[in-house]
């Protein structure tokens, strides 16, 4: 417990720690499968990243075993994967860079180093462009995979300590939340500019997408709360009540997903109405979260006893575990 609470103190900088509850579920622990409780057997991997274990560990989600644990030295924690998935963006907020990952082998393949605090991370999904967010300024790195690895192209401002990045499906907008800002950055891609800033909570860090790219979500870790944009309109269109130190969502099964950090919980709204609707007990301290590709289930990366959660989103139970390597975090697009 101490190695724990010193590792999470040298982490803050980085981190900034963001940096009637649902218990059910907790009988399928131990069954060995999705199908012992129900659910239907997962052909899909988590890439997920070990920030204190210096490694991205493949994670089969059907057999709930690592597969491969690939090292990344510098404290990797931001993932975002290529449009055809095969490759691996990830950064590492210690070691000031971004690593290239090829999926198929296994193995990091190329490297960039980057100035500042590269964190938040995302890809456009129809040019491959690669877009990484400086922690500690105020703005957003533009870099081109190719055949020798990534190169950086260019910078977007933004407002301070940019975090959570989202392109819509068409490519033509980037998102950005800006955690001391309070804001998020509406960006587009063709001209590399900021065309509006929407206010939001405090201290807005992940930042998700709806399905049809028309409304964001961020998770406001301060206010305790998530913010709904309406993107084309460019204004916030109404909030919804979390638990502690909210971090990341998903959507899946028509509701949203939010971990809760201090609460060890997951939050349950309606995206529709913005109403809560239930939490969900997890693993300590969680942060990453995402949604297969069926919707089937929800991943959730907890940072402080080193599993993941899996949760059906239809019951809202949980229906397994995963024990990971040390400080599992997933900051971004880690399923494939």
């Amino acid at each position: 417990m101490m190695r724990r609470v010193g590792v999470l103190r040298r982490f803050r900088e980085v981190r900034r720690l963001s940096s009637s509850p649902i218990r059910g579920g907790r009988a399928c622990l131990a069954l060995a499968g999705l199908l012992a409780c129900g659910g239907t057997a997962l052909a899909q991997e988590a890439l997920v990243t070990a920030q204190l274990g210096n490694a991205v560990e493949v994670v089969d989600l059907a057999s709930r075993k690592i597969l491969q644990s690939i090292p990344v030295p510098g404290a990797p924690a931001g993932i975002a994967l290529s449009p055809d998935r095969k490759t691996a963006y990830v950064t590492r907020p210690e070691g000031h860079g971004v690593s290239m990952i090829d999926l198929a082998a296994r193995k990091v393949t190329a490297s960039l180093d980057l100035p500042g605090g590269p964190l938040g991370i995302g890809v456009n999904p129809t040019s491959g462009e690669v877009y990484v967010a400086d922690w500690y300024g105020t703005r957003v790195f533009v870099l081109r995979p190719g055949a020798e690895g990534l190169t950086l192209e260019g910078e977007i401002a933004t407002g301070q300590s940019p975090s959570g990045i989202a392109v819509t499906p068409d490519g033509a907008t980037l998102l950005v939340a800006n955690r001391e800002s309070n804001s998020v950055s509406i960006i587009d891609v063709a001209s590399r500019r900021e065309t509006r800033r929407v206010a939001v909570g405090q201290h807005p860090f992940g930042l998700t997408l709806s399905a049809d790219g028309a409304t964001a979500y961020t998770a406001n870790v301060v206010s305790n709360d998530v913010s709904a944009i309406d993107i084309a309109a460019g204004r916030e269109t109404g909030r919804v009540a979390t638990g502690q130190r909210p971090y990341v969502i998903a959507l899946a099964a028509g509701k949203g997903f939010v971990t809760d950090q201090y609460s060890n919980t997951v939050t349950v709204f309606d995206p529709a109405s913005l109403k809560r609707l239930a939490a969900i007990d997890v693993g300590d301290h969680p942060e990453g979260i995402a949604a297969t590709r069926d919707g089937g289930t929800v991943v959730v990366a907890n940072w402080g006893d080193n599993s993941l959660s899996l949760i059906d989103p239809s019951t809202l139970t949980i229906t397994g575990t995963v024990e990971t390597g040390d400080g599992p975090r997933a900051f971004g697009d880690f399923l494939r």
